[in-house]
């Protein structure tokens, strides 16, 4: 068994009261006189062992308290030395402050009961106020020490759990920070990818009906609607960057689309969608326009968007239906096109629409589902459906 190694102040500290013990004793200076071990050399013992026992006050606080006490003890039988007793208080004290829990909180108890047994025991023995004084002086080297060192042990213990708090406050702290970029990087990948995908669908198929068909009519056509989604392309994606830019704090963009332009965004998809054989139709049965929160009306915004812009790129021709509803406490968005193989050019997907909406529904508290139906008449289509409570908190912002 390897003894734990004695720290430095620990010996510095026996060292310096072995000598100034040893100082006290070259002068023949004493606590009291006449006891049963008189002898000059007697009270030099109690005062090693005292000072071995402050060299261990914090590796082993323990064995150091009930080895000074020993020597304490001892040392009562000698004519005895001042500093044996200042050491022993340094031990007391340094027993509860760094000693372990339970038997920390056990010293000061035990002290105290000591020092009100003395006390009475010495009233009881001499009947005198004298006792009164050996209580007091009990108390004063061991009681007191010990309660002094259980108050900084309690400040020490204040201050590493207020430490530890704080350290607990800054992780998570930094860890809301991080969930809170990652949270708003996906916002900005879902709105880059609802803003843009819809022009760069339209562009990829377009350009590509005029390099397979050598029709100068045609060719002209896909020109045109080539150069209007570039246009709204980039003024989507201008948008885009000022708000990236903009320092002011706004939490809502002053650009923000809402239900109010989906008409005009039906008409730009018919449009697009017109060559590939493909006929938008807008079926809005809502009762009122008015009281829909915002984030409640962009996400139902986009969500149209992106499922038109899906079906721009893998719809069969037919008859594509975006149908609005304002049932009680929700607003439900579905967008039907037909599903099968189609003829012409096609882009291609990577998914990320789906996963947009999904989360924008998600954020709203709502539910979505998104796959292959079969309609009344037997016909194969993709239907997006996605029902948004009326009461959603502004989680989604554009």
């Amino acid at each position: 068994m390897t003894l734990p190694r004695p720290h430095r102040f620990d010996l510095l500290m026996g060292f310096l009261g072995l000598a100034s013990g040893l100082l006290l004793w070259s002068f023949d200076l004493y606590t009291t006189g006449g006891r049963i071990f008189d002898q000059d050399w007697a009270p030099l013992i109690p005062l090693a062992v005292m000072a071995s026992a402050e060299a261990l006050r914090r590796t082993m606080p323990q064995t150091a308290l009930v080895v000074g006490t020993l020597a304490i003890v001892a040392d009562q039988f000698t004519n005895g030395n001042l500093v044996t007793v200042l050491m022993f208080t340094d031990v007391v004290y340094a027993a509860v402050v760094y000693g372990k829990p339970a038997s920390a909180r056990r010293v000061p108890y035990t002290t105290g009961l000591i020092t009100v047994a003395v006390t009475v025991g010495f009233l009881v023995w001499w009947q005198n106020a004298i006792a009164l004084v050996v209580g007091v002086l009990t108390g004063m080297i061991s009681f007191m020490p010990a309660m002094t060192g259980a108050v900084v042990r309690n400040h020490r213990e204040a201050a590493d759990a207020a430490r530890l708090r704080a350290e607990q406050t800054a992780l998570l702290a930094e860890m809301d920070r991080t969930q809170a970029v990652v949270a708003e990087r996906a916002r900005m990948a879902r709105e880059l990818h609802d803003m843009v995908a819809n022009h760069l669908s339209a562009i990829a198929i377009h350009s590509t009906a005029a390099m397979s068909i050598d029709e100068p009519a045609t060719t002209r056509q896909a020109l045109t609607v080539i150069r209007e989604n570039s246009v709204a392309g980039l003024s989507e994606m201008r948008r885009l960057i000022g708000l990236l830019r903009d320092s002011s704090g706004d939490a809502e963009p002053a650009a923000a689309p809402t239900l109010a332009g989906l008409d005009a965004l039906v008409e730009q998809a018919r449009a697009n969608a017109r060559p590939s054989g493909l006929d938008l139709v807008l079926e809005d049965s809502r009762e009122s326009t008015a009281g829909l929160p915002a984030p409640v009306e962009l996400a139902a915004y986009r969500i149209v968007q992106e499922s038109l812009t899906n079906a721009l790129k893998h719809a069969a021709p037919g008859e594509v239906r975006v149908v609005l509803a304002r049932e009680e406490g929700a607003l439900t968005v579905e967008v039907t096109s037909p599903s099968g193989e189609r003829p012409g050019p096609t882009a291609p997907g990577s998914g990320a629409g789906l996963v947009g909406m999904r989360e924008r529904v998600d954020l709203l508290g709502g539910a979505f589902e998104a796959g292959p139906v079969t309609d009344r008449e037997g016909r194969k289509q993709w239907r997006v459906r996605a029902e948004l409570p009326m009461d959603a908190k502004d989680e989604e912002r554009a």
